[in-house]
């Protein structure tokens, strides 16, 4: 009898670059254990899978504030503690250069070349006005319940 692949699932919530890293390491870690990853992305995670230079794109008012306000792209995000003035996020960088770490945006093709599933939460884009064009390309868009089913059958299962 085939044993049954394992699941792991993440949500990130984090807009934060060290807490975008924990997931995306944890993912790219259980995915070369052969697990079947999902990481379902909402609210500030939804940065993370920004591209830095969107095409421009017809909004309201709101949603442009929105766009402008939130960091665009992987490399963009802060740190969730020591950021002093932008430079946190810069020497954290330069730090893990020194150490040959990979980079957040490294990690994100990393999981895609594994087959991470990667999903941005179309009801938080719609919140924050975020349209499918601004986003990576070869990635889903999925509700809650997408989640919800992966989820379910999860042998790990993180909030992050």
């Amino acid at each position: 009898m085939a044993q049954e692949q394992k699941k792991t699932t993440i949500v990130l919530f984090s807009g934060d670059y060290d807490k975008a890293m924990a997931a995306y390491i944890i993912a790219n870690g259980a995915a070369a254990y052969d697990h079947e990853v999902t990481i379902f992305h909402t609210f500030w995670g939804l940065n993370a899978l920004r591209k830095e230079n969107p095409p421009a794109l017809k909004k309201g008012r709101l949603e442009a504030m929105f766009g402008k306000m939130m960091p665009r792209g992987a490399d963009k995000l802060g740190l969730s503690n020591m950021q002093f003035g932008g430079m946190g996020p810069k020497m954290i960088k330069q730090v893990m250069k020194k150490h040959n770490a990979l980079s957040l945006p490294q990690l994100i093709e990393m999981a895609a070349e594994q087959d991470v599933k990667m999903i941005a939460c179309t009801m938080t884009m719609d919140l924050l006005g975020l349209q499918q064009e601004e986003l990576l390309d070869g990635i889903e868009y999925a509700g809650v319940a997408a989640y919800l089913g992966d989820a379910e059958d999860g042998n790990v299962n993180l909030f992050i």
